[in-house]
Formats: structure tokens, sequence, C-alpha cells
């Protein structure tokens, strides 16, 4: 089922809310890459030359990057402990977003790959299981 799209309020009448929100986001994370707590809670976790540890269940060492299909990806995350979006409560405000996306080191870990996607399915559960329930109040 296609989600409906809204008004297209933005950009000269050619985006959604929707789309203006996941660019305003998207930009948002990739300069968020240059704030000093993520560079320095990825040095910590570095045992060697492209070698870091996993803070999370597994707390193995793992590579760097790693080859799919022939292709290098990346292996290790840095990951925000509390997340960016809540998903329990999800979106807030952006204020809220930007505070929550540019913390300390200490609500920053690093984890590998598998690690990150067990985190992430689970948020992502959480939140379709907010939205869900929304939808019962329609």
């Amino acid at each position: 089922m296609a989600r409906p799209s809204g008004p297209k309020t933005r950009c000269n009448g050619t985006w959604t809310e929707a789309k203006f929100r996941s660019f305003i986001r998207g930009n948002l994370r990739r300069v968020s890459m240059k704030w000093a707590p993520i560079q320095t809670t990825l040095g910590k976790a570095r045992v060697s030359r492209g070698f870091y540890q996993c803070a999370g269940p597994c707390q193995e060492i793992v590579p760097a990057t790693t080859k799919v299909d022939g292709k290098r990806v990346k292996n290790v995350h840095v990951d925000h402990i509390e997340p960016v979006i809540d998903p329990v409560v999800g979106w807030v405000s952006w204020d809220s977003l930007i505070e929550r996306m540019f913390v300390e080191e200490e609500n920053l870990q690093v984890l590998c790959d598998a690690c990150h996607k067990a985190k992430t399915d689970e948020e992502k559960a959480a939140a379709k299981q907010r939205r869900d329930g929304e939808k019962d109040f329609e």
C-alpha cells in the first residue's frame, strides 16, 4: 500500500514535507560526522590500524571495512546509545533532533555492522509498534 504523499509545499512546490525532513535530516547526519566527539569515540575504539573493538554484545575486534560482492563496505559505525529519534516517542522537533544528534562521547559507541544492524532492527520494530498503536486511535 502506497503512503499518501501529502501536499508539495516545499522547494517551489516540488517536495512534500516528508521529503524536506529527509533532506534536512540527511544533511545534518552528514555534517555530524565532523563532530569531534564522534571522531574521538572512533579513535578510542581503535585497537590497531584498520581494526576496532565493538562496544556491542559481541565485543569483537573487527576490521573497518569488509568486502561484499567484491566491494568494500563499512563494517564499523559510531552509534548513538540514545537514538537520535526515540522510536517509542517518535518525531518531537528540529531542536530535539539536533540536540540528540550532536552529543558528547558518553552517548556514543562504536558497533560492528552486525551489532549495529541488530540495534537498528530493534529500534525500527519499536517505531513500527508505536506507529501501529497511533493508527488504532485515528
